[in-house]
């Protein structure tokens, strides 16, 4: 291998693998200490943990299940479960699910395979979710001739983040994951 292609496979290394081996500038060196630190990581993972307790707490009430009928039976994807089970098993069957992914996350911090598990029950259910922004009446509300998100589009639409942050779980807990099982190679 030349010097220079090892010189371009080191810089790639470096600066996408560890952000601190050379930081130069502030602007650098304060983003190598949030990746060193893993603070993307903790806030988004606890993040995640909080609000899916809350939410599945909050779907096991009363006012939580009535709160969603218009999500749910506006969904292709899972109308059938209140129709099958009645709006408040079915709600408790959403809340149980919520309570299972940050349950599994939870543990993904100390087995990281529980974490991709979880990371993957947070996909379905805001992949799930984030269908309802197509398909549920009222999410735009029209403006002077424009369309904006209503409050309800915009309630549906953190959930489209919630997606990305459940994505970004999974790989976060699978490499941990694998270097378990290459540790026990």
């Amino acid at each position: 291998m030349s010097q220079a292609t090892t010189a371009v496979t080191s810089s790639r290394t470096s600066t996408t693998d560890d952000l601190s081996v050379s930081p130069r500038s502030l602007i650098t060196k304060v983003a190598a200490a949030i990746a060193d630190r893993n603070i993307p990581f903790f806030v988004t993972s606890i993040g995640m943990i909080v609000m899916l307790l809350w939410a599945g707490a909050y779907k096991l009430t009363a006012p939580g299940a009535e709160g969603i009928v218009p999500l749910v039976s506006n969904s292709p994807l899972i109308s059938w479960q209140f129709k099958l089970f009645g709006t408040y098993v079915g709600s408790d069957i959403i809340g149980i699910t919520e309570w299972l992914a940050a349950t599994l996350l939870i543990v993904g911090y100390i087995k990281p395979k529980a974490g991709v598990l979880g990371g993957m029950v947070a996909v379905v259910m805001f992949f799930t979710t984030s269908t309802m922004l197509i398909t549920t009446p009222g999410t735009t509300s029209l403006v002077h001739g424009m369309r904006y998100m209503s409050f309800l589009g915009l309630f549906l639409y953190k959930d489209v983040i919630s997606l990305g942050v459940a994505f970004y779980l999974i790989g976060y807990f699978g490499k941990k994951a694998i270097a378990v099982e290459h540790s026990k190679a």
